[in-house]
């Protein structure tokens, strides 16, 4: 691992929370009625509790005053009706716009999830697992909670802000002046907050996304991790991600304890001031005591949400950063966006040819350079070569995992770019070194959900790959559940489901890349047993470093620094005396002293 790995997202651009709301509202509007409902609430609460001072101002002025005290049973029931009704009111347009938010954000849960299973293989390559699940949980959780206590909430606030300044400037304009004195001055700090806050809120998103990446790495690793005593160091490494991501927090709760300070200190200032001049105005005859009573409620209700203001402005900035992060995946081309055009299946044959192949990962670094090469249908043909020579990348290549940077690849007679995805892919079974098994039980690992392949399917295929036999021990056979990565199965095991799984999907062409290179000794004769039977009758392809895995090829390729360099038969090859009889001489020199298969079948060249 390395700290490139977690370097800093490229940066975002400029933030344009406008278009990100229109992107959010596609969301909301299968759903808009609901929502329409919520927003229609939100008059009505505010309405509800903006009438309750101005009851109160009338209980005082025109009944407590006068001493009539049936007047005033009736203002006090009218009083709670009031209360009541806001209580009514914000339990539906919360209740509404929960609904609302968790019904659209499992959609967008499930467009992510799409589209991350379409994005290429150069994509994982380039962003860490973790990063990607920060992008599909956390990020859309703090979507939601931009529903819950952002968007909603500061409407309301601005519909109940906007109510306060009308009725006060009805009940004493010039009262109203006085308390609205210092809110340039908390306008000005709120902006201040605003830019300053945006790009912290950037900060912690980064930083809680690298912590994520890491723990992944690190807790997929725990085993060589203990098996070197590395807890030490891994924890120190984890430190300072967890103190970054706590200093970024600490600067984001700096500048939201300043606002509220100032939102507090601006309170106190406005309700002295409204003491000081309605207390005046009273003393002079010019202003009625329920007056000066609903304006100290005013001013107390017009300060609750601007004092709310910084959690809730957190919020919905912390939920603009995390939804630029959620669009920018979903604004990342797809594998079926990325070819020039999409066609129907050609004829079936699996025919394979490579024209003038160039490829690099990085830059001008090739790993292929100008491959050309023809599989026969149904032949058999083996890849050999250093590592790095380029045998894996053909394969992916094959599959289009990556495409080519110049030359063609063609299967059955059609460039695989111009291919369907899903319907290439169906024609080619590949099985990796590196077996991968979900959670479930083995022979959902073999038909991996896929309802047309029948349990009698699945057992022959097991059957023919000689993975019948341990199934069958297993306490609950095909139906065995099977742990995270299959990781209560023996590595030959796993193998052996791989195979059946590539086998059980039928394809025309099959490719298996290093895949006997970590199975024992009694459970590799048990797949070369099976080997003729998969390759009858499919185009096949095989990688190996063990050379006597591919000695019955039909022929036997030899990649040297991603160039062909000898083809032939496994006995052509050894009489020839080049790469790959240096290479079968490296395997089996050291092992028996000697090489006897390339005694035998360069005896008649000497």
């Amino acid at each position: 691992m390395s700290d490139a790995a977690y370097a800093r997202e490229e940066e975002l651009g400029k933030a344009y929370d406008l278009r990100l709301m229109r992107r959010l509202w596609g969301y909301l509007r299968p759903h808009r009625r609901l929502f329409l409902l919520a927003m229609a609430a939100l008059p009505l609460t505010s309405a509800a509790m903006l009438a309750q001072p101005y009851i109160l101002k009338v209980a005082i002025d025109d009944y407590i005053a006068k001493g009539d005290a049936p007047g005033l049973g009736f203002v006090a029931l009218l009083f709670g009706g009031a209360m009541v009704a806001e209580y009514v009111f914000y339990y539906v347009q919360y209740y509404l716009t929960m609904l609302v938010a968790q019904r659209s954000l499992a959609d967008m849960r499930r467009e992510i999830f799409a589209h991350v299973q379409r994005l290429p293989a150069s994509y994982f390559d380039r962003n860490p697992v973790g990063r990607v699940v920060t992008r599909m949980t956390t990020d859309v959780d703090v979507i939601n909670e931009m529903f819950a206590a952002g968007v909603i909430s500061i409407i309301m606030d601005l519909l109940t802000l906007v109510g306060i300044i009308a009725i006060m400037a009805v009940l004493d304009w010039r009262l109203a002046l006085v308390t609205m004195a210092l809110l340039p001055i908390m306008a000005l700090a709120i902006n201040f907050f605003r830019v300053a806050a945006r790009s912290n809120y950037r900060v912690v998103r980064e930083r809680i996304a690298r912590i994520n990446a890491y723990l992944q790495e690190a807790i997929s690793g725990m085993r060589v991790i203990q098996l070197f005593a590395r807890e030490p160091a891994m924890a120190r490494r984890f430190q300072r991600f967890n103190d970054d991501h706590r200093r970024a927090n600490h600067t984001s709760n700096i500048y939201e304890a300043s606002l509220f300070s100032l939102v507090e200190a601006v309170n106190s200032i406005s309700f002295a001031l409204v003491v000081w001049y309605g207390g005046w105005q009273i003393l002079g005859g010019a202003l009625a005591l329920g007056t000066l009573v609903a304006f100290f409620e005013y001013v107390q209700k017009f300060f609750v949400p601007i004092r709310d203001f910084s959690s809730k402005y957190a919020v919905m900035q912390s939920a603009m950063t995390a939804a630029e992060r959620v669009f920018q995946l979903l604004d990342t081309p797809t594998e079926s966006e990325t070819g020039t055009a999409v066609a129907g299946p050609a004829a079936r044959s699996g025919g394979i040819e490579f024209e003038d192949a160039w490829f690099a990962y990085k830059g001008d670094d090739w790993v292929l350079r100008g491959v050309s090469l023809r599989v026969e249908p149904g032949e058999t043909v083996a890849f050999v070569g250093a590592t790095g020579a380029g045998k894996t990348t053909i394969v992916r290549l094959l599959n289009r995992f990556y495409d080519l940077r110049r030359g063609r690849i063609l299967l059955d007679g059609r460039d695989v770019r111009e291919w369907d995805l899903e319907a290439l892919r169906r024609r080619i079974g590949l099985v990796f070194q590196d077996v991968f098994l979900f959670s479930g039980t083995v022979a959902d690992n073999i038909t991996l959900g896929r309802a047309d392949i029948p349990r009698e399917r699945v057992v022959e295929a097991a059957r023919r790959v000689n993975a019948h036999g341990f199934i069958s021990r297993l306490p609950r056979g095909y139906d065995e559940p099977l742990r995270e990565r299959g990781n209560n199965l023996s590595t030959g095991q796993r193998q052996l489901i791989a195979f059946a799984r590539a086998l059980a999907f039928d394809p025309e062409v099959l490719v298996l890349d290093e895949a006997t290179a970590n199975v024992d000794t009694e459970t590799e004769v048990l797949i070369q047993e099976a080997l003729d039977e998969l390759f009858r009758g499919r185009t096949s392809l095989v990688i190996a470093h063990r050379l006597s895995t591919i000695e019955r090829a039909d022929r036997i390729i030899v990649l040297h620094h991603g160039q062909v360099r000898e083809t032939g038969t496994h006995a052509e090859l050894l009489a020839a005396r080049g790469l790959y009889s240096r290479l079968y001489q490296l395997q089996y020199v050291g092992e028996q002293g000697t090489a006897p298969a390339v005694e035998a079948a360069t005896a008649g060249t000497r």
